[in-house]
């Protein structure tokens, strides 16, 4: 067995939180740049220009990339090997997660409930799904999941018979819904089969994928780069004010369903993905 120390685990968590909402991914930052070559629309050119200075900005002066520092969510993978010491692993998150929005000067956006609205006052609790592993690690992937995009999220219970084409439709009108809403370019997560909730989590889940990376399945790597074309033809641009990047990537899970199913949900994320990852 490999101990890990619950303290470890709140230092990694506190400094994920803290990295993941103020450092840009580079390969989003190279992203919007590709972008910014390829736009025929000024406006669109420079608004995208500004989103790269904004995160020069955020990276060089520690500020968040974007004043919604979001709801933490988190995907942990427990190594079989792995023994949590000194407490446990939930709290061990949460208590990071409390420590990196206080100690970052992030804004906290939880409520205690979701009517009588009573913010928690330090981010938590957090968003978290445990899986089991194989091994002696404990794998943490963060992300700060912003208002404006999720709001923008959709999921559907197709007919079998609406087929891929029926999912490629119900991506794109989801995307054109949103307009500006969800903050473009996005990361678009699409989670394909399971059930009602598990394509909800798989189109979350899909968003972590680097960027640039197409699926390891040849038949979705193909549909991810027909619907990242449709999307970025709705002329919706950045920040919802026309262009041709409407979209930096698309991001496709699926999972066995019944058969007489084909869930889908579709999951958007603002320009500033903001994710990180940590191996204990």
């Amino acid at each position: 067995m490999k101990d890990i120390q619950y303290n470890t685990i709140v230092a990694a968590v506190r400094d994920m939180c803290i990295r993941g909402c103020t450092l840009a991914d580079p390969r989003v930052v190279d992203a919007l740049a590709a972008g910014r070559g390829n736009e025929a629309s000024e406006l669109a050119a420079t608004i995208l220009k500004q989103i790269e200075e904004n995160a020069q900005i955020a990276g060089r002066t520690g500020l968040p990339l974007c004043q919604d520092t979001g709801l933490a969510v988190f995907f942990v993978a427990l190594g079989g090997d792995v023994r949590i010491v000194g407490g446990e692993l939930i709290d061990a998150i949460n208590q990071g997660v409390a420590d990196g929005y206080r100690d970052g000067y992030l804004r906290k956006s939880v409520v205690t409930d979701p009517v009588r609205r009573t913010n928690t006052g330090d981010n938590t609790p957090a968003i978290v799904h445990v899986r089991p592993a194989p091994g002696d690690q404990l794998h943490i992937r963060y992300a700060a999941k912003g208002g404006g995009s999720e709001n923008m999220s959709r999921i559907a219970m197709l007919k079998p018979a609406d087929g891929i084409e029926g999912v490629k439709d119900f991506v794109v009108d989801t995307v054109s819904r949103a307009g500006g809403n969800p903050c473009p370019p996005l990361v678009v997560g699409v989670g394909i089969g399971g059930d009602f909730e598990q394509c909800a989590v798989m189109s979350k889940e899909a968003i972590f994928r680097p960027l640039g990376d197409p699926s390891s399945d040849e038949f979705y790597a193909g549909v991810e780069a027909e619907l990242l074309e449709r999307i970025n033809s709705l002329g919706v641009g950045p920040m919802g004010l026309g262009g041709s990047t409407t979209a930096l990537a698309v991001h496709i899970l699926t999972a066995p369903c019944h058969i007489a199913s084909l869930p889908v949900a579709v999951n958007l994320n603002c320009h500033s993905s903001r994710h990180e990852e940590v191996r204990l």
